[in-house]
């Protein structure tokens, strides 16, 4: 994203929300470095002659937060070596999805109209960055939480450094003496849901399209640790929302497979037992017991496996609406996990009745040898094999695709084919033949595959309809859903496990 060019309005999905102030102007590295001396220090000019930055050097991220957050949003802004540091672009896209949940009104606001939006930032950090933005941006109140004496001195420095907001956020310290938080390991139990608003449509609308369940082990990782909201938000406090940036991880050595970037990170920011599902399951406890104490619960996941395990059981302990999102930011893809205990004030679509125009899965399980532009090439010849129209973007990990009717129906025939081995099939080929009759009747199908990095050996495939009517978005899932079985028979060792769900906004 920044130092590139911008995104021509045909070049695929948008990949920051619109409201971001980098959505159209991603930062301009030639014009900072000559206003901040400090940062023109780190940029440098590729081959084709495109300012850049080294995203390995932790120094260089750094400087390039600090100039942003003070050139765009006045705020003064420090951390010290080693803590985690935040990209500005990616921190936004939260703030504003969350603004957009707040500004829908399926939960009703606690107050009148003008009254002040109020948030925790559940592990604020030493970089502070939800509430110096969420206040600088939109005008919002804060609480941030940490357990480090790091943490809280520079968090606390960063906000009274800015005192046009320092009135707006206050840090606050988690105790973590003689705090122990117990799992009751019966709910362990898995039960069949949907992202969707209502847990009620959840019922009617049938299971995830994968359901994962939890091992023992899984259990286990769900250990005792610090407070996260009971005991750390006061009583009689409300609030609007809460926000977190969980551990990801479960150990340094996991943190540190990605060789392209350096945002550094101490082990209390990126690593918890069990990961983020450990930790996200402990914020979803929390709201169990709290419940209306938020309007809005939320979190950022890494893992989209995790995100639909974690929808599922969010209707287990009775929340009234889920709602997720997909954040990306150059290859890298987060999902955000928003739920709430208060009734809806109004119902929207059930998901089995929005149209399919985007779709994604997770392969995993990858062998080395199988990375990003090796899977977008076998999903171009996948397709050209078939006789399709493939335009493979290698700069952008995109493959364009055009199939006539004619094709469409071949790879649907190979489909039924192949369901036909298995009785546990039918009903997919049943639907496959009731849906080659509805294809031959269509126009030609065309839709982009993208490709992303997850983690180490797990990529996320995503198609976009670029031509959308209600005559293709069958065949368009028929055809993505085809597509998922043949690269995870092609190049998945071991125990795979898929989700092939919408992105959802």
């Amino acid at each position: 994203m920044a130092g590139k060019r911008k995104r021509k309005d045909n070049d695929g999905p948008r990949k920051i929300h619109p409201r971001n102030k980098y959505s159209d102007n991603p930062p301009d590295f030639v014009s900072l470095a000559s206003l901040y001396p400090s940062f023109e220090h780190y940029v440098f000019y590729a081959h084709d002659g495109r300012p850049k930055i080294d995203w390995t050097d932790f120094n260089a991220t750094r400087e390039l937060t600090r100039v942003l957050l003070l050139h765009d949003h006045g705020l003064n802004w420090w951390i010290p070596d080693g803590q985690l540091c935040p990209t500005v672009p990616n921190r936004l896209n939260y703030i504003h999805w969350v603004e957009d949940l707040l500004a829908s009104n399926i939960i009703p606001s606690f107050s009148a109209d003008g009254h002040i939006k109020k948030g925790f930032d559940i592990g604020t950090g030493a970089n502070c960055i939800y509430p110096l933005l969420g206040a600088s941006v939109l005008g919002w109140k804060f609480v941030g939480s940490d357990i480090t004496d790091v943490a809280i001195e520079w968090a606390n420095q960063n906000v009274k450094s800015n005192p046009h907001v320092s009135d707006l956020i206050e840090i606050r310290r988690v105790s973590i003496e003689d705090k122990t938080y117990h799992v009751d390991e019966s709910e362990n139990s898995h039960s069949e849901g949907t992202i969707h608003s209502s847990n009620a449509e959840a019922q009617n609308a049938g299971p995830l399209v994968s359901s994962v369940l939890e091992t023992p082990s899984d259990v286990k990782k769900r250990n005792n640790g610090p407070p996260v909201l009971f005991g750390v938000v006061k009583d009689g406090e409300s609030f609007d929302f809460c926000m977190c940036n969980p551990p990801f991880f479960e150990t340094m050595e996991e943190a540190g497979l990605n060789p392209k970037t350096s945002c550094g990170g101490t082990p209390e920011e990126m690593v918890c037992s069990g990961g983020e599902h450990s930790f996200i399951t402990r914020i979803i406890e929390d709201s169990a017991k709290m419940k209306h104490t938020f309007r809005w619960y939320t979190s950022m996941v890494g893992r989209k496996i995790n995100l639909n395990m974690l929808v599922s059981k969010l209707w287990n302990i009775g929340a009234t609406v889920v709602k997720t999102t997909e954040f990306v930011q150059g290859r890298t893809s987060r999902w955000g996990l928003a739920w709430s205990f208060l009734p809806a004030s109004r119902k929207t679509m059930s998901s089995n009745k929005t149209e399919e125009s985007n779709l994604s899965f997770t392969l995993e399980g990858l062998q080395r040898k199988h990375g990003a532009f090796h899977v977008l090439q076998s999903v171009e010849s996948f397709f050209s094999n078939g006789g399709a129209s493939c335009k493979l973007d290698a700069v952008t990990f995109n493959v364009d695709i055009t199939l006539s009717r004619d094709q469409i129906d071949a790879i649907l025939k190979t489909e039924t084919c192949n369901s036909s081995e298995t009785s546990s099939d039918n009903h997919e080929l049943n639907t496959s033949n009731s849906l080659n009759d509805y294809h031959r009747q269509q126009d030609a199908l065309c839709f982009r595959v993208s490709v992303f990095q997850q983690n180490p050996g797990a990529l996320l495939l995503r198609g976009k309809l670029l031509e959308k009517s209600s005559s293709t978005l069958g065949s368009f899932s028929s055809i993505f859903r085809h597509l998922e079985q043949v690269l995870i028979n092609k190049l998945c060792s071991g125990r795979v496990l898929m989700d092939s769900a919408r992105c959802k906004t």
